[in-house]
């Protein structure tokens, strides 16, 4: 549902105890995604990444597969065979839980995902990064029916940032 061929978008709110606090609006179609944040906004519509910086007033242009285009979350890349799957249900929902078969300190060392009972949505994530515990709150989770234009860059609106192309 989240990254299928017919899209999805959710909000999030993220604080990582106290020293990355966030919250936006990620959309996700195949693999195209977008998000936008008060400081952080992107367009990857699958070739070319645009990264913007909002109070620096930059565009980084990386191409889509580059994982240096996010410095955060390129610590934080996913790969579907380096983890170990299980769920049950709990009072919340579903809870599915990820656990790295190679755990490396700076990286992700076990996720819960709680999902709706019914509809299957995501509610929150739980990932535990070193020795800390963070949740993710997932709101306003929304599949199907996401058009390709959000996905193209408005270059237009950017006229006056300045553009660094790492491609």
């Amino acid at each position: 549902m989240v990254l299928g061929p017919n899209g999805s978008t959710l909000q999030y709110d993220v604080n990582i105890i106290g020293l990355y606090k966030t919250k936006g609006t990620i959309w996700y179609k195949g693999k195209k995604n977008r998000y936008a944040e008060a400081r952080y906004m992107s367009w990857n519509d699958g070739v070319t990444a645009y990264m913007v910086d909002k109070k620096k007033k930059t565009v980084g242009i990386f191409r889509a597969d580059d994982d240096n285009k996010d410095k955060y979350l390129s610590k934080f890349k996913y790969n579907l065979n380096d983890y170990e799957y299980s769920w049950q249900y709990c009072k919340e929902g579903i809870e599915v839980n990820l656990k790295p078969k190679n755990s490396v300190f700076l990286g992700i060392r076990q996720m819960k995902g709680i999902l709706d009972k019914t509809t299957h949505h995501p509610k929150y994530l739980r990932i535990k990064v070193a020795f800390f515990w963070t949740t993710v709150k997932i709101f306003n989770f929304k599949a199907g029916n996401i058009n390709d234009n959000l996905f193209v860059f408005p270059r237009n609106q950017f006229k006056d940032y300045e553009f660094i192309d790492n491609r």
